[in-house]
């Protein structure tokens, strides 16, 4: 749990990087949801029989679970704008 949590630390920052823009909660809610994804991706392949732990696939799925994620709280908070 503590490598997931890990992980999304650093898949946090990375999917920023890919979808660049102001972000409406900051850097920390960047990391939080890098880690939401990370934790997504990492039951997600697991349920699903995708990749095992440790798989280089399970840190490309980690990015794009974040990215999702984040995309989708840029949606709902785009009319809410925080200074």
């Amino acid at each position: 749990m503590l490598w997931i949590l890990l992980i999304g630390f650093f898949v946090g920052a990375l999917a920023k990087f890919f979808i660049p823009g102001r972000e409406p909660g900051g850097f920390i809610m960047t990391i939080l949801l890098g880690i939401g994804g990370a934790m997504l991706a990492n039951w997600a392949g697991g349920s699903f029989g995708i990749y095992h732990q440790g798989d280089p696939a399970g840190f490309i799925a980690a990015v794009l679970g974040s990215m999702v994620i984040l995309l989708v709280y840029h949606l709902m908070s785009d009319g809410k704008k925080v200074n």
